[in-house]
C-alpha cells in the first residue's frame, strides 16, 4: 500500500494568476467638534511649524539673556 500525495488546497497567488484580491478600505469613523475637526485637518503642517517656532523663541531668550548678563554686568 502506497501513500497517497496530498492535494494542493492553498490558492496560486503568483504572477500569472488571475485572483482578484478582496481591497479592504478603512474608514475613521470619529466624532469631532469644529476645534478638534481643525486641528486633525491642519496638524500634519502646523506642529512642525509650532515646534520650530517654540525652538526659535527659546534659543532668542537665552541668547538676550546671555548678552544681558555679558554687558549689563560689566
Amino acid at each position: 500500500m502506497s501513500k497517497q500525495k496530498k492535494k494542493r488546497n492553498k490558492p496560486y497567488t503568483g504572477a500569472g494568476s488571475n485572483a482578484v484580491r478582496p481591497q479592504t478600505i478603512r474608514v475613521e469613523a470619529v466624532q469631532r467638534n469644529k476645534a478638534q475637526l481643525w486641528w486633525h485637518d491642519r496638524k500634519h503642517v502646523l506642529k512642525p511649524a509650532l515646534i520650530a517656532a517654540a525652538v526659535v523663541i527659546i534659543l532668542g531668550y537665552l541668547l538676550y539673556e546671555l548678552f544681558r548678563l555679558i554687558f549689563v554686568g560689566v
